[in-house]
């Protein structure tokens, strides 16, 4: 097995990639039709960053509470239970969509049903993942490898959902997913002696112990502040996207397409990459220099007015944030023993996704009032501010001699 895909040689896994690509792929086909649907019905930027807000929310609140439960129960039988409730929801915008009853209050309900799911189910499958290969060292390549099926679907979902919305409609979009879900519970299935670690004790004591484990650690204290800073200004692109393809671009499905996949190709190369290294020792000089890389892609998106501009601003964002987003998860999982994983993996899920939403919500309604361009500028001054104190305080570590400078 080439070193990329050795993770694959263990059959659970290789299950798990085949049906999570397909549930994937059906995923981002949705996400676009639904993003594209509710621009084109209410032309509201604001709504557009509610949605987002909604879809992702729920996993600030609800997941580190769900860490505690995963690591008490079966995560397989877990993850079934989860794929039938997204299918339901599938099937039910659909029929929504299908009777014209889908408007503002039916799209944000939807949305929170969809949130409320994937904060159970994000957590519960990265951490599932690391007991699906029984040689911790693959860990690392198993979970590049599940970034890679997100990435690589994130590159060719969306022009498949932008063809579909000009040959058919978002019913059709819709159904594919649902029919997507039952190929990953079909994968589950078919796995075999999964080993899991359980923890014991009341559900209190077994979160409380998580967060000490996390904040009481400078380390990862500072891996989740780094993801929170990025995840707020960098990732909240994705909910204003519509309308950089509508109207700075004047396109339409396909463009919006376009984009997507312009972040997906990036994101997929940073997979591929991370696939092929096994090399912690730069890890964390790995993830400034790409949170680096976003912020000057957010600065492209608020300044510059050039078609090229936006797919290369794409591009670098999807890069920057999926290798600064895994090398941290690849981190986490590497280092944080069997018994915590699920509730550490859980914090970084809900803080990784709910300031992804948050940043989501802000960016909507900043667009409604100065424009999504002035926005993405704005965002990307945060981010840049943050990094320069990051390294100034990295520079009177490195130099104690200068810490009077800093401090007067």
């Amino acid at each position: 097995m080439p070193k990329m895909f050795q993770s694959l040689r263990y059959p659970n896994f290789r299950n798990y990639f085949i049906g999570h690509t397909l549930s994937t792929l059906g995923t981002w086909i949705q996400q676009v039709a639904l993003a594209w649907l509710v621009y084109e019905l209410t032309k509201s930027a604001t709504l557009l960053g509610v949605i987002a807000f909604f879809a992702m929310a729920p996993q600030l609140i609800l997941s580190p509470f769900v860490g505690a439960v995963i690591d008490k129960i079966n995560k397989r039988y877990a993850l079934i239970f989860i794929q039938f409730l997204f299918f339901f929801q599938s099937l039910l915008l659909a029929y929504l969509t299908y009777a014209n009853l889908l408007n503002s209050t039916s799209i944000m309900g939807t949305s929170l049903l969809i949130g409320i799911f994937t904060a159970i189910d994000t957590p519960l499958r990265q951490s599932f993942i690391s007991d699906l290969v029984n040689d911790k060292n693959n860990i690392a390549n198993a979970l590049a490898l599940n970034a890679m099926i997100f990435n690589s679907c994130r590159f060719i979902g969306p022009p498949i959902a932008g063809f579909l919305l000009a040959v058919s409609n978002a019913f059709t979009c819709f159904i594919l997913n649902a029919f997507s879900y039952l190929l990953l519970i079909i994968s589950l299935i078919l796995m075999k002696d999964v080993k899991t670690s359980k923890t014991t004790g009341k559900i209190k004591n077994v979160l409380k112990e998580g967060y000490i484990f996390v904040f009481k650690n400078k380390n990862y204290s500072k891996m989740m502040l780094n993801v929170a800073f990025l995840n707020l200004t960098a990732s909240s692109y994705v909910a204003i996207l519509p309308i950089f393809a509508k109207d700075h671009l004047k396109g339409n499905e396909t463009t919006l397409g376009y984009l997507w996949g312009m972040a997906g190709i990036g994101s997929l190369l940073s997979s591929v990459i991370l696939a092929n290294t096994q090399n912690f020792e730069r890890i964390q000089q790995r993830i400034f220099l790409n949170m680096i890389l976003c912020a000057s892609a957010l600065f492209v998106l608020g300044l510059m007015n050039m078609q090229l501009s936006y797919y290369f601003a794409m591009l670098l964002l999807g890069f920057g944030i999926s290798t600064a987003n895994v090398s941290t998860n690849i981190l986490i999982q590497h280092n944080t023993p069997a018994l915590l994983r699920g509730r550490v993996v859980s914090i970084y899920t809900s803080i990784r996704f709910g300031f992804d939403a948050v940043g989501g919500l802000i960016a909507g309604l900043l667009a409604t009032w100065i424009g999504a361009k002035t926005t993405m500028f704005s965002f990307g001054c945060i981010l840049a501010f943050y990094l320069v104190i990051c390294s100034c305080r990295r520079n009177t570590r490195a130099r104690p001699h200068l810490k009077y400078i800093f401090r007067s």
